[in-house]
């Protein structure tokens, strides 16, 4: 089991203060959402996680050991970006190629191929396929690998109703082996369908942070949607 912590994270960005002192006690394996309004703080809060975004004050540590100056952390986490951008120039099949060959590990790719239908396009150039092919072929990278932990920046963007059904087939498998699965969505019938537990951001801050039945219960909601307009409100 991986044990992720956070501990008083603030991040600025000139005059713009994002993260405003995150504690959050990742313990429990499963499927976690991060959902909150646009500019909130949940892509700012996943890239600090992986390193990509350097806080101002606070600490993260996986396992015990703090992150900060330690990369190798990295290679255990699976990401997908919101928006991922690609070589233009590769064919599919390249770029898959070039993934496992800079990471020097062979990735489960045939079973992830099927599930996403890339088959058609491993010879297609990358500039030549539609965003929704893209967003496939951006979850393949990030799910091709066995990770205790993966982060999941908006992945059913573009996707079409199969893919989505597939994709909550994969996340459901991860959740059995017990991986640390952590989410950023706008679609509520996924998390209803599918967290454990909901983070709830509100202009850098954490707003909710428990089960879905505890928010529900909270505001004497019938659903998950009524309860966030709710929060939103309150």
């Amino acid at each position: 089991m991986s044990k992720l912590v956070i501990r008083e994270l603030h991040k600025a960005f000139s005059k713009n203060q994002v993260l405003k002192g995150i504690d959050l006690d990742f313990s429990s394996n499963g499927i976690w959402t991060i959902l909150g309004p646009n500019a909130s703080g949940k892509t700012t809060l996943i890239k600090a996680i992986l390193g990509m975004v350097i806080p101002d004050s606070g600490n993260i540590s996986i396992n015990g050991e703090t992150i900060t100056n330690n990369w190798k952390y990295k290679d255990k986490i699976s990401y997908l970006p919101q928006i991922a951008h690609f070589p233009d120039n590769l064919t599919v099949n390249e770029l898959l190629k070039m993934i496992q060959e800079l990471r020097n590990r062979t990735g489960s790719l045939e079973s992830l191929i099927k599930e996403f239908d890339l088959k058609p396009f491993l010879n297609t150039k990358i500039d030549t396929l539609s965003g929704g092919t893209k967003q496939k072929l951006n979850l393949s990278i990030a799910l091709m690998y066995k990770n205790p932990i993966y982060l999941l920046d908006e992945p059913t963007v573009g996707l079409d109703p199969i893919a989505v059904i597939n994709l909550k087939k994969i996340l459901r498998k991860l959740k059995r082996e017990g991986k640390l699965i952590i989410i950023t969505t706008h679609i509520i019938p996924l998390v209803e369908e599918l967290t454990d537990k909901i983070i709830f951001l509100l202009e850098g801050k954490i707003k909710f942070c428990g089960l879905k039945a505890q928010l529900q219960q909270n505001y004497s909601s019938k659903s998950l949607e009524e309860s966030i307009a709710a929060l939103l409100q309150d």
